[in-house]
């Protein structure tokens, strides 16, 4: 119901520089500053001072970031008031999907348990997989998307939201098509020593920190390098650029027509399934009782 450049441009005067406020909003540098511009295109207006201390508003961008405050935090009260009247006439469940995380294990779901829920309509709202801005998309569970089918061990992920665990993918070496182990249908070990294994960095995900920590102490002729906490389809380009091996998963197999996807002989696996909010409303936490009372399982949905 407001620009939502408006955002931007609050996050930069409070916090006084591109940087931090791009640490704010999980977003770049080099994007705060480009839709920073753009507002001050639209309202033909300079609404900051660049200087080499910091940014801080004009006479008129302070006039605008207090008035832009008030139409948020008004737009928001509107929002949950037509929310709130129109209650359970809103029975759209509205599910993410990207490359790397797609819809299709809700679908499957959906089309086993639709009849249940005759009022209930399904939206595909797609994203971006990009390494930069994931944890905004996760934030934004609840919001733009009620569901995100995903695999999840990440902490700051599940700071921002719930999952209920559909089951797990076993852990798997991406090689390039041309590699001496590209025709292997399956791996040791100890076949991956002399190369480089490309996996997430640590201090994120407990069940990669628990591999590596094996890797290095048990098997230290692998060399690790670091991809970044998160994946995109960045990753799966270098690792087919550079000739290395990437951690991947068996659901990634298609992801670049260039790798191969091999399983390894070891039992590392990571868990995946539905992500939704932190405090969901009442047809999400019907939905899921539905999905587990259709597996059998017992309890709550938040597990």
């Amino acid at each position: 119901m407001y620009n939502r450049l408006l955002k931007t441009f609050i996050a930069v005067v409070d916090c006084g520089s591109l940087s931090r406020a791009a640490e704010r909003l999980y977003l770049t540098p080099t994007a705060v500053m480009k839709q920073l511009n753009l507002l001050e295109k639209q309202l033909d207006l300079q609404l900051v001072n660049r200087t080499n201390h910091g940014i801080t508003p004009t006479p008129c961008g302070e006039s605008v970031y207090k008035d832009a405050k008030f139409m948020m935090a008004y737009s928001e009260r509107a929002v949950e008031k037509a929310k709130k009247i129109a209650g359970e006439q809103s029975q759209v469940i509205r599910v993410g999907t990207s490359m790397l995380n797609p819809c299709k294990p809700f679908m499957d779901i959906w089309y086993r348990l639709s009849d249940r829920f005759p009022r209930f309509k399904i939206q595909i709202v797609p994203f971006e997989d990009d390494h930069t801005g994931i944890l905004s998309v996760i934030e934004r569970i609840g919001g733009d998307f009620d569901f995100i089918v995903g695999v999840c061990d990440s902490l700051q992920w599940l700071d921002r939201c719930n999952m209920y665990r559909l089951g797990a993918y076993a852990k798997c070496v991406a090689v390039p098509v041309g590699h001496r182990l590209a025709s292997r249908k399956k791996l040791r070990i100890s076949d991956l020593y002399g190369e480089t294994l490309m996996m997430v960095t640590p201090g994120d995900s407990p069940l990669n920190d628990f591999l590596r920590h094996d890797l290095e102490q048990n098997h230290p002729q692998i060399h690790l390098e670091d991809t970044g906490h998160y994946y995109d389809i960045q990753v799966f380009n270098r690792c087919e650029q550079t000739g290395n091996l990437l951690l991947s998963l068996a659901c990634w197999k298609d992801i670049h027509p260039s790798l191969v996807t091999i399983p390894v002989e070891w039992e590392y696996a990571i868990p995946y399934g539905l992500l939704y909010a932190l405090h969901p409303p009442k047809k999400i936490l019907d939905f899921l009782a539905a999905v587990a009372e259709s597996e059998g399982k017992k309890g709550d949905a938040n597990e």
